[in-house]
């Protein structure tokens, strides 16, 4: 169907300062959704209060408020403005809530404001446990057993019908917020009325515990024409009793059988269909107990979310900039995909590599705090690495976290940890946990052990005894070329190496420049090959599907004078979403003098890692190796000019002390 035509002019509601929960991929999802309905002549008005967004500039929508985000000023908005209609799936939870309060007022039908994107049928059904509930029992699908309550008398009541522990979920809140795990009443008691209060409809959800149960997400796209995708899949390595946003999650999902897996799709589109949304996205959760095989569905999110922006990055499939084209009419076989410029975006996207996410948490600014995670989100940030095998993509994940881990590092911690020790730890929800299964691995603790108190699959836990073995072979073998190759191949960094093998930087040296050993560079294309990529969006890699061109690159590099600009990494306090809207504006400076811009960065969330952003974009984590291995791509016709690194925070001015090993490319100020 073509665009409507009963719309001219569409209010956005960004989502307000960053919190916990809800950082900059609502200003990468926002950014997304002015430039697609500028581009097809509607008028934007965007109304936020973060002002270091670029979604806050004022050439990106026709005219842009940066004001309070509450009911009274969107009202005077409305007045002065008129708009035809109100996009409410951009802005998070708080432009979701917001929404709902709007139509509840009568505020849109008062000014005949139509609601796009999301209805607010289709927000209840998704955001109101119970009605969720029932809509999921309407079609067949299983979820875990439960009671919503709107008062602790009710909620004690419940309590009847349910062993401890049990899980506690407010409706119609962020990240988690007031939810929590309860092993006994008097905690019971405590997160119930917190969550009471911050639920804005006064509800919650008291449901069975599924802790240790696997969890998976969905993102899922439908259009009015009914045509649904599954855009990828995502699969939580943490086990359920820790959000999703804390879990390391990797895409596609890995441990899946494929009746399981064909299962899940079916299930998402079905729950998609229930619910309503007919144009755009969503994000669909379900659990699976590893014992019995037994599935449910936990949760949908009706707009876009960290994991619609996490999924888009891993893919290339931009769902932000398809859901708001969606919202005024089109359907999925009208809108072109960007990365090939020949494919429908109603063709599913094909991945033919592994994109893991880490969580980054700042608890060493919060003494009092205990390192402890559950049902609440408390990350702050996240990284994503992509690589042709799991161990590659890991360890680059590891890497780009920039806490100083090279790898499955030990610490003095855990080195004086007993076994026992250590297997307590196991239990525990706690941030960065494949750390103590690789110091288990290394005291020689059973692998089925490890498995049963951690939680991870077996699989993954094979991966990480498979990591930590072959560090061993590096400690204890001459650095060959054989031994090295695996090494890359496995993800290992050459700094992580040399800590290893003990041996000089030389010998590694001289190693890569004897056999002419080099990282290649892939292209993320959406269609495994199968289309040619217009749209450069690379990553490294030292594996290759083909068996006599183990380092086949894919960069292409132009003839163009160019400038490499380093991005920030991962959000955590003190440097945030300002640094990613300084890198962005270089990008655009640059474009604008006929310079070729090169983004380097490794944060999913931010608008600087979008495909059109800058000439060419590399997902790669910020540390010397990676960066100095795109300046050589990128240099070998000598015309990269510099490389920009005071934009990206102070992790990235480290660059300076290494600037001075390459003779053809310098650092701009």
């Amino acid at each position: 169907m073509p665009k409507r035509k009963d719309i001219k002019k569409i209010l956005i509601i960004g989502a307000g300062p960053i919190v916990i929960g809800q950082a900059c991929e609502f200003d990468y999802s926002g950014a997304q959704a002015c430039k697609a309905l500028k581009e097809e002549g509607f008028n934007v008005i965007l109304v936020n209060s973060n002002p270091a967004t670029i979604m806050t500039d004022p050439e990106l929508a026709d005219r842009t408020y940066i004001e309070p985000l509450n009911i009274s000023i969107l009202e005077k908005i409305i007045i002065k403005e008129r708009p035809d209609a109100l996009l409410s799936t951009m802005g998070g939870q708080t432009a979701l809530n917001l929404s709902i309060e709007l139509e509840n007022k009568k505020i849109l039908k008062k000014y005949g404001v139509k609601l796009i994107g999301a209805t607010q049928k289709v927000i209840q059904k998704a955001e109101d446990r119970e009605l969720f509930k029932k809509s999921m029992t309407k079609i067949g699908l299983d979820t875990p057993k439960g009671f919503v309550v709107k008062s602790l008398d009710q909620a004690i009541e419940a309590l009847k019908d349910l062993a401890f522990p049990v899980i506690i979920r407010p409706s119609f809140t962020l990240g988690g917020s007031g939810g929590g795990t309860s092993l006994n009443k008097k905690e019971f008691i405590q997160i119930v009325k917190k969550g009471i209060d911050l639920s804005p409809i006064n509800e919650v959800l008291i449901e069975e515990s599924l802790i240790g149960w696997k969890e998976y997400e969905m993102e899922v796209i439908r259009d009015n024409q009914d045509n649904c995708i599954i855009v990828c899949s995502i699969e939580n390595i943490d086990p359920m009793g820790i959000h999703t946003g804390d879990s390391v999650t990797i895409s596609p999902a890995l441990t899946l059988t494929d009746k399981e897996f064909q299962k899940m799709r079916n299930d998402s589109i079905k729950v998609i269909r229930e619910i309503g949304v007919d144009t755009g996205g969503a994000n669909v959760q379900f659990a699976i107990n590893p014992k019995t095989g037994r599935n449910v569905v936990i949760e949908m999110n009706p707009r876009v979310s960290r994991s619609s922006a996490l999924a888009s990055k891993a893919t290339g499939f931009p769902i932000a900039r398809i859901a708001a084209k969606l919202a005024v009419g089109y359907s999925l076989d009208e809108l072109r995909n960007d990365i090939t410029k020949t494919t429908p975006a109603s063709f599913e996207p094909t991945i033919d590599y592994i994109v893991t996410k880490i969580p980054r948490f700042t608890f060493e600014k919060f003494s009092m705090t205990e390192e402890k995670l559950g049902t609440a989100m408390k990350s702050i940030g996240e990284c994503m690495a992509i690589g042709r095998n799991f161990k590659e993509s890991f360890q680059k994940a590891i890497r780009s976290l920039e806490t100083d881990l090279i790898g499955l590092d030990s610490n003095n911690f855990l080195q004086k940890k007993s076994k026992s020790e250590l297997i307590e730890l196991l239990k525990e929800n706690r941030p960065n946990k494949f750390l103590v299964i690789a110091e288990c691995i290394r005291k020689k603790i059973d692998l089925k052990k490890i498995v049963n108190s951690s939680g991870y699959d077996p699989w993954f836990v094979r991966e990480i005894c498979e990591l930590v073995e072959y560090e061993k072979i590096l400690k204890n073998k001459k650095i060959s070329k054989e031994i090295y190759i695996q090494a890359k191949e496995y993800g290992f960094s050459d700094e992580k190496i040399l800590q290893i093998s003990r041996c000089s930087k030389n010998s590694i040296f001289n190693i890569k420049k004897k056999d002419r050993l080099f990282t290649s560079f892939r292209n993320i294309d959406t269609c495994s090959g199968e289309f040619q990529s217009k749209t450069p969006y690379m990553y490294s890699s030292w594996n290759c599907v083909e068996e006599n061109s183990r380092f086949e690159d894919e960069t292409k590099v132009s003839n163009r004078k160019k400038v490499i600009i380093l991005g920030g990494g991962p959000n955590r306090i003190g440097q945030g979403i300002e640094f990613d809207y300084c890198c962005v504006h270089s990008s655009f400076a640059l474009k604008e003098l006929g310079i070729e811009s090169i983004m380097v960065n490794c944060n999913p969330e931010t608008v600087s890692t979008d495909y059109d952003i800058s000439d060419r974009l590399y997902f790669e984590p910020l540390d010397s190796e990676s960066v100095l291995a795109i300046c050589q791509a990128e240099n070998i016709n000598n015309k990269l000019l510099g490389v920009i690194v005071q934009l990206g925070g102070k992790k990235t001015t480290k660059f300076l002390k290494i600037s001075n090993r390459g003779k053809n490319f310098r650092n701009i100020f």
